[in-house]
């Protein structure tokens, strides 16, 4: 389940990248990977309200990451986890599309030129994707490979285990609009059930991704051109 399909039915969703929200995600997961030496990491509403705005549900890499700590403090929520019948299949998916980004070189050399850019790539290859697979070095491609499959499983059963059967709604993509909506108390719209995620539309999603960052690209180029041009206006004045 994404954005599109929770868009439709009338949630708010958390964007996937919010721009000026992304770096404090980036403090949210020091603070879980990295927090106190005496193992006290405590979440409050106040810390992921900060993040999320007014959004109304949160899904993908920030809903996987900080699930148990976002149960916690939102312990009226509904969940809904979203999974998949066939494990090998999500695993090849997976495999093609998440542990592949670090190798999307148009995305890294933007993450140079575009602060969305930068922090996207720091957020979600360094501290999320990388940290729920227990990549070692921020390796997201070992860790998708290699711990994959039983970091999947422990992630469903976690998540079966902290929510009361009357919150939690165990779904798949296959089962449409239907006991989704039943759910969460919304018609059922009448169009087809989104597949944005789907790994056929994995390269196109990338792209949408790096033409965000390269218009912001293209404003930081020009205004370095700018200084750029100043500076050596102001040096050849001086020494000529």
């Amino acid at each position: 389940m994404g954005l599109s399909s929770l868009i439709v039915i009338g949630w708010e969703p958390l964007a996937r990248r919010q721009g000026d929200s992304e770096y404090r995600w980036v403090k949210l997961c020091r603070k879980k990977w990295f927090g106190p030496m005496d193992g006290n990491t405590k979440f409050t509403q106040e810390d992921f309200d900060a993040v999320m705005g007014h959004s109304t549900a949160v899904t993908d890499a920030a809903g996987s990451v900080f699930a148990a700590e976002l149960i916690e403090v939102y312990p009226d929520a509904k969940i809904v986890l979203n999974y998949r019948k066939d494990l090998d299949a999500w695993h090849c998916s997976a495999s093609k599309t998440l542990a592949n980004v670090k190798h999307n070189w148009a995305l890294w050399i933007l993450s140079f030129l575009s602060r969305q850019g930068f922090w996207a790539w720091h957020v979600y290859l360094d501290f999320m994707w990388s940290g729920i697979f227990r990549g070692l070095d921020n390796d997201i491609e070992t860790g998708v490979k290699r711990n994959g499959k039983w970091v999947y499983k422990e992630h469903c059963n976690m998540i079966r285990g902290l929510v009361p059967k009357e919150r939690l709604l165990e779904w798949t993509v296959e089962d449409g609009w239907e006991p989704l909506c039943e759910f969460l108390g919304k018609p059922v719209p009448d169009e087809p059930f989104p597949h944005t995620n789907a790994a056929a539309g994995w390269d196109n999603h990338e792209d949408k991704i790096a033409k965000m960052y390269v218009m912001e690209a293209v404003q930081t180029f020009v205004v370095l051109s700018a200084i750029l041009v100043g500076t050596g206006a102001l040096i050849c004045k001086f020494i000529l």
